[in-house]
């Protein structure tokens, strides 16, 4: 038995074969041009894949950014050196036509995290502890892609009331 156990560790021993057998290098010139390249050709048969055989859309668009050294959903922490103004806010790049932010304060983690919703119908938010001010940069398409020209079967949902609603003109 001691024989069987000893062949078996050094049957594992054995030098392996790598599971990718084609380099990670790429080329600047590779670029995703259609849903196509999206879509990865699989392992081979008989083989364990790996996360690049395997993943499919925005997973398969974030590693073959990080291989080729690109952050694609910009994860950078937002600027917390200082604190927003309505005149200078912090911004908030946003690829979507909504973007959520979260307030830890300033000085940085002064308080808990506060999350603030913005939309490109409002895209100003104010922290409701420290008062910081943070503004949606939108920089996605200018066109919508789900858009078929019929607006009128839906109505937008409407934003929630606050008390900024009911204050009297005159008191502005």
């Amino acid at each position: 038995m001691f024989l069987q156990r000893s062949a078996i560790a050094a049957a594992r021993r054995v030098a392996f074969k790598p599971i990718v057998a084609r380099s990670f290098s790429t080329s600047i010139a590779r670029q995703i041009k259609n849903e196509d390249d999206l879509l990865p050709a699989g392992a081979p048969v008989g083989t364990v894949p790996t996360d690049l055989d395997q993943a499919t859309g925005l997973e398969r668009l974030e590693i073959l950014g990080k291989m080729q050294g690109v952050d694609v959903f910009d994860m950078k922490p937002l600027d917390a050196s200082r604190r927003g103004t309505l005149q200078d806010p912090i911004m908030v790049r946003s690829f979507g036509d909504e973007q959520f932010a979260g307030c830890t304060g300033y000085p940085a983690d002064s308080h808990v995290v506060h999350w603030l919703r913005m939309n490109r119908e409002r895209p100003v938010e104010r922290c409701p502890e420290c008062g910081s001010v943070y503004k949606m940069d939108y920089v996605g398409p200018t066109e919508d892609a789900h858009d078929h020209g019929h607006h009128d079967h839906h109505a937008a949902p409407e934003e929630p009331k606050t008390f900024a609603d009911f204050v009297r003109p005159e008191y502005h």
